[in-house]
């Protein structure tokens, strides 16, 4: 279906003013001229846009009034059974034709979207050439797919409901190991990525496909460090679906279990870290801090890596003026990193760490409020060893202590336990705010008025 300019959307809703149009030609639904007329076996005609925003609210139980059925009649309707009325839209344009000398423009025919046959022919051509290992017909199979993608948000749907994601993951996993040319992989997994962007969210099965291979990890990584804006983008969302379903299923069971990041974990952090702290776009950054808290929440050696390569104070500097999204992932991210003792010292030794985190309470929302909390308490926290020895800098921690007491901090968490939170939230800073009344006192700062204390219940 075509879209119309501005300016000529303007001068049809002037000439409709003047010109009244017929109902017939105007859509059940949006009571607008119809610009793509398609009739179900209902027998009752819509505007394609229409009939189908309608069908698909219905399938995301999205309204109480949306249903599998016709508006009009009630009847059984499926966007499959809807057909092009071709005989109406020619009578349509005939009569835009005839009140061109009005202002009415003619509306161009639409095209034919996809059929659900057509897309699995041509995701099997995908598979039958990643199969028969000829480099050349993927990708143009590949391309082929992702036209047909950018066409409409209907074909993306019906692409992707025949399976897109797996058919193009299979393609990238096939080709690594089975080109004699690395440029020829590097070409196909451009093309590839362009097309899996368009039909997210990827199942289980694709991701593992790409996952599972470290060569498919190694050229995903390669494009995210050194490809132009759009496929670091592209690299950066399959990396990140790739570290989330890897990490949730190594805590919980499941078959991304066959993805094993190790070889690649150093360039997967390295990509992260340089997209959080040179941003190229705002998905960009939010698809590496979702990834980031995945790999540090799954593991504390990635954990402790992703503090070495710096990825503490670019949270703490992406904190400043973030969004209320953007700012509740990287305080989700730095609160997994900082379960590291690498991530505590890199947070200790930062000026704007602490302060930055006390200023974040009650200003974003109440989930970024409670992450505040947990990576205050893991930054004062006296942390033991298996000997029971302190874990990091005594000195640091009883500093990052006073310091949060001096910022606000003691009177922030104070009100928090006043107002409420969830039963983890109220443990942790119940602690943390001991800490700071023991460490305000040695310190001498006399930062806590006793006036603080009035009406306090008791948190215990």
């Amino acid at each position: 279906m075509s879209s119309s300019s501005p300016s000529l959307l303007s001068r049809r809703s002037t000439a409709e003013l003047e010109l009244p149009v017929p109902p017939e030609f105007r859509c059940p639904i949006s009571l607008e001229l119809m610009r793509d007329p398609v009739v179900g076996p209902t027998g009752i005609t819509y505007d394609r846009a229409g009939i189908e925003a309608w069908l698909l609210a219905a399938g995301a139980g999205k309204t109480a009034a949306a249903s599998s059925t016709c508006p009009v009649t009630k009847g059984d309707l499926r966007a499959d059974d809807l057909v092009p009325n071709h005989a109406l839209r020619r009578v349509i344009q005939a009569w835009c034709v005839a009140n061109r000398c009005r202002g009415v423009e003619r509306i161009p025919t639409p095209r034919v979207p996809v059929t659900p046959a057509q897309a699995g022919e041509v995701l099997g051509e995908v598979e039958a050439a990643a199969r028969a290992g000829d480099a050349a017909r993927c990708v143009a199979a590949v391309r082929e797919v992702g036209r047909l993608a950018r066409e409409s948000d209907r074909d993306r749907r019906c692409l992707a409901s025949a399976g897109a994601a797996r058919a193009l993951a299979a393609a990238v996993a096939s080709f690594p190991a089975a080109s004699d040319s690395a440029s020829a992989s590097s070409v196909l997994l451009d093309d590839v990525l362009a097309a899996l962007v368009l039909v997210m969210p990827l199942d289980e099965e694709a991701i593992v496909a790409i996952g599972s291979s470290a060569a498919s990890v190694a050229l995903l990584a390669n494009v995210a460090k050194h490809g132009d804006l759009q496929r670091r983008l592209q690299a950066v969302v399959v990396i990140r679906e790739i570290v989330a379903l890897s990490s949730c299923c190594s805590r919980n069971g499941g078959a991304a279990t066959a993805i094993d990041l190790s070889d690649n974990l150093d360039g997967i952090i390295e990509v992260l870290v340089n997209t959080i702290r040179d941003p190229i776009s705002p998905q960009a950054t939010k698809a590496s801090l979702v990834a980031a808290y995945h790999l540090a929440l799954a593991d504390g050696h990635a954990a402790a890596r992703l503090a070495e390569a710096g990825l503490v104070p670019s949270l703490v500097e992406l904190l400043i003026d973030g969004d209320r999204s953007t700012a509740e992932k990287a305080l989700a991210a730095l609160d997994a990193t900082l379960a590291s003792e690498a991530g505590r010292a890199r947070a200790q030794a930062d000026a704007l760490a602490v302060p930055v985190l006390v200023k974040k309470m009650f200003r974003v929302s109440d989930t970024a409020t409670e992450l505040v909390v947990s990576a205050l308490h893991r930054i004062c926290k006296k942390w033991h060893d298996g000997d029971d020895d302190e874990v990091g800098s005594p000195a640091a921690r009883r500093s990052a202590v006073v310091e949060a007491v001096q910022v606000g901090a003691f009177q922030k968490v104070m009100m928090l336990l006043q107002v409420g939170c969830r039963d983890a939230t109220k443990e942790k800073a119940t602690e943390l705010l001991k800490l700071m009344i023991k460490y305000e006192t040695r310190g001498g700062a006399h930062c806590i008025d006793a006036m603080d204390f009035r009406g306090l219940k008791r948190v215990s």
